[in-house]
């Protein structure tokens, strides 16, 4: 058996900041992380402007620099005929960082391990898969786990455990937390195809007609594609086939008729089962659920990674000294959740919107977004081009950004890769 301050489960975006956090606090932390690496194809890879500043306030700016990535300063919608509509001007955010940068979120992630491990504290143990949770009582006292290389198992003990293990937890099934479930007309297939230095689309853009939507955003030397489905559709859109599927495509933009067949087949294809809710109650007596554990987000903006990160912020800035004292009690992981219950509940609520006026009524749809039939918003938007800061300032700062703590600032550093 081995013991810890805080253990948190989920080597994630949420995951690693609060452990990186709570290690420069001076708790003793280690994040479990199931897989022997972090190379995860189609996760979220947005780092948005709220995190690219606490990333300059935890002196790591320089090092994020060095990481390859492509700066977004715009989101646009595609319209009939080769048009383009602005939906969100990044370049009138405040402050210094006016961008979403995408950047695999592997090396992300790295770069987190990394900054943590100058940090005593801080332990990171990957291929360890938790398998249940220990009680004592009704009190959350570790997990149970299995090395996934040597088949060994083992139990963690800990003070607090964090779930961060993402919308699928684990660790949330097991204490079957009450949940509010809002459910989503679509489902997303990711896939990739080439890209041209030509290419007129050099931001985040998207384009929704005829019962489907394709949202195209740019990576290097490829575009990370999301093909929207009608909720429940996978099995009978698949049945029609890879030609069906190009089809689609290039029905959608036309101009990436000169590369769909690199859709090899459908396999290559992978589903996302959108699901939007969130708990009810964020712990129980010895653990805390946060991220994607405690809130599953919909795509819609890319808010996901953002929201989790902020989670992390906040509950490192309110937990660090209680874990460090040893007292931490229920009443004080509840403070997390009312932290963190305004912007969680405004965010999503801003995605059913989408969901049910917009989203929801293209898929059943057989009208295109033309230049002269844009929904209203994004209309005045054209005209009032000053009105582009609100998405913009929704989707990559969002409400109540958090800040890095005082215990866990530095001066700007670089840090040696490993």
């Amino acid at each position: 058996m081995e013991r810890t301050t805080c253990l948190v489960v989920g080597g994630g975006p949420a995951g690693m900041v609060l452990g990186l956090l709570l290690a420069r606090g001076g708790v003793e932390v280690t994040v479990l992380e199931k897989h022997g690496d972090f190379l995860r194809d189609f996760r979220g890879d947005t780092v948005h402007a709220s995190t690219l500043t606490l990333l300059d306030e935890l002196g790591l700016g320089p090092a994020f620099e060095q990481v390859p990535h492509q700066d977004v300063d715009k989101i646009e919608a595609l319209l009939d005929g080769g048009a383009k509509a602005t939906i969100a001007d990044l370049s009138r955010l405040p402050g210094p960082n006016k961008r979403i940068a995408m950047v695999p979120q592997w090396d992300f992630l790295d770069l987190l391990a990394d900054a943590g491990k100058l940090e005593p504290t801080f332990s990171l143990r990957m291929n360890t898969e938790v398998t249940a949770i220990t009680k004592s009582g009704n009190k959350i006292t570790g997990v149970k786990y299995r090395d996934r290389v040597d088949g060994h198992e083992g139990e963690f003990t800990a003070d607090l455990v964090v779930a961060a293990d993402g919308r699928g937890s684990i660790l949330r099934a097991a204490v079957e937390l009450p949940v509010h479930s809002f459910g989503a007309p679509m489902d997303v297939w990711w896939f990739r195809l080439p890209r041209n230095e030509s290419d007129s689309v050099k931001g985040g853009a998207g384009r929704f007609s005829a019962g489907s939507a394709l949202v195209l955003i740019p990576r290097g030397e490829y575009f990370q594609c999301a093909f929207l489905i009608r909720k429940g559709t996978d099995r009978a859109v698949r049945a029609e086939g890879v030609e069906k599927f190009r089809e689609r495509v290039v029905t959608l933009i036309p101009w990436l008729a000169d590369r769909v067949n690199h859709i090899k087949n459908l396999d290559e294809v992978k589903l996302l089962d959108v699901k939007l809710d969130r708990l009810r109650r964020w712990h129980v007596d010895g653990l805390l659920c946060i991220g994607d554990a405690a809130h599953a987000m919909s795509p819609v903006g890319g808010v996901g990674i953002n929201l989790a990160v902020q989670d992390a912020v906040a509950a490192a800035t309110l937990l660090a000294k209680p874990l460090r004292e040893g007292r931490v009690t229920g009443r004080t992981l509840a403070k997390v959740r009312g932290r963190r219950l305004f912007p969680t509940v405004a965010i999503q609520t801003v995605q059913r919107v989408i969901h049910r006026l917009f989203l929801g009524r293209k898929l059943d749809s057989t009208e295109t977004v033309s230049s002269t039939g844009m929904p209203l918003p994004l209309k005045l938007a054209q005209k009032l081009p000053f009105l582009q800061a609100v998405p913009a300032y929704v989707v990559a700062i969002g409400p109540r950004p958090e800040h890095a703590p005082d215990f866990a600032r530095r001066a700007p550093q670089t840090i040696a890769r490993s």
